[in-house]
Protein backbone atom coordinates (compact mmCIF):
# COMPACT_ATOMS: atom_id res chain seq x y z
CA UNK A 1 0.00 0.00 0.00
CA UNK A 2 1.27 3.46 -0.92
CA UNK A 3 0.24 6.65 0.89
CA UNK A 4 0.08 9.85 -1.15
CA UNK A 5 -0.45 13.49 -0.32
CA UNK A 6 -2.29 15.07 -3.24
CA UNK A 7 -2.52 18.85 -3.53
CA UNK A 8 -4.38 20.83 -6.18
CA UNK A 9 -6.51 23.90 -6.78
CA UNK A 10 -10.27 23.72 -7.24
CA UNK A 11 -12.86 26.13 -8.61
CA UNK A 12 -15.01 26.06 -5.46
CA UNK A 13 -13.68 24.68 -2.17
CA UNK A 14 -17.10 24.14 -0.58
CA UNK A 15 -18.35 22.21 -3.62
CA UNK A 16 -15.18 20.09 -3.61
CA UNK A 17 -15.48 19.33 0.11
CA UNK A 18 -19.11 18.24 -0.21
CA UNK A 19 -18.68 16.16 -3.35
CA UNK A 20 -19.17 12.37 -3.18
CA UNK A 21 -17.43 11.89 -6.54
CA UNK A 22 -14.02 10.92 -5.09
CA UNK A 23 -15.49 8.10 -3.03
CA UNK A 24 -17.70 6.92 -5.90
CA UNK A 25 -14.80 6.91 -8.36
CA UNK A 26 -11.88 5.63 -6.30
CA UNK A 27 -13.61 3.39 -3.72
CA UNK A 28 -14.43 0.47 -6.06
CA UNK A 29 -10.75 0.35 -7.11
CA UNK A 30 -9.51 -0.21 -3.57
CA UNK A 31 -8.31 3.39 -3.25
CA UNK A 32 -9.07 5.26 -0.03
CA UNK A 33 -9.34 9.05 -0.17
CA UNK A 34 -9.43 11.27 2.91
CA UNK A 35 -10.31 14.89 2.24
CA UNK A 36 -8.38 16.67 4.94
CA UNK A 37 -6.75 19.92 3.94
CA UNK A 38 -7.69 23.40 2.84
CA UNK A 39 -5.55 26.52 2.68
CA UNK A 40 -6.15 28.59 5.83
CA UNK A 41 -5.28 31.74 3.85
CA UNK A 42 -8.44 31.22 1.81
CA UNK A 43 -7.03 30.22 -1.56
CA UNK A 44 -8.60 27.41 -3.56
CA UNK A 45 -5.69 25.05 -2.74
CA UNK A 46 -6.84 21.80 -1.13
CA UNK A 47 -5.25 18.49 -0.23
CA UNK A 48 -6.10 14.93 0.52
CA UNK A 49 -4.45 11.75 1.68
CA UNK A 50 -4.82 8.86 -0.74
CA UNK A 51 -3.98 5.23 -0.06
CA UNK A 52 -3.49 3.12 -3.18
CA UNK A 53 -2.59 -0.56 -3.62
CA UNK A 54 0.45 0.48 -5.70
CA UNK A 55 1.69 3.34 -7.87
CA UNK A 56 0.88 1.51 -11.11
CA UNK A 57 -2.79 1.43 -10.09
CA UNK A 58 -2.73 5.13 -9.22
CA UNK A 59 -1.09 6.09 -12.50
CA UNK A 60 -3.53 4.00 -14.54
CA UNK A 61 -6.53 5.45 -12.71
CA UNK A 62 -5.33 9.02 -13.10
CA UNK A 63 -4.84 8.59 -16.86
CA UNK A 64 -8.38 7.30 -17.37
CA UNK A 65 -11.26 9.22 -18.90
CA UNK A 66 -13.25 8.50 -15.74
CA UNK A 67 -10.68 10.32 -13.60
CA UNK A 68 -10.79 13.31 -15.96
CA UNK A 69 -14.59 13.37 -15.67
CA UNK A 70 -14.44 13.07 -11.87
CA UNK A 71 -11.96 15.93 -11.63
CA UNK A 72 -14.12 18.07 -13.89
CA UNK A 73 -17.22 17.32 -11.77
CA UNK A 74 -15.30 18.33 -8.62
CA UNK A 75 -13.87 21.48 -10.21
CA UNK A 76 -10.28 20.25 -9.92
CA UNK A 77 -7.71 22.20 -11.94
CA UNK A 78 -5.58 19.29 -13.24
CA UNK A 79 -2.64 21.50 -14.19
CA UNK A 80 -2.13 22.29 -10.46
CA UNK A 81 -1.96 18.63 -9.35
CA UNK A 82 1.01 17.80 -7.08
CA UNK A 83 1.44 14.25 -5.76
CA UNK A 84 3.87 13.42 -2.95
CA UNK A 85 4.64 9.83 -1.95
CA UNK A 86 5.22 8.90 1.70
CA UNK A 87 8.74 7.68 2.27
Amino acid sequence: METLLVLHDVDDVEHWLASPVREEHFGPMGITVRTLFRDPAGSNRVGLVVEVPDMATWEAVMQSDEAAEAMKADGVRPETLLVLVAS
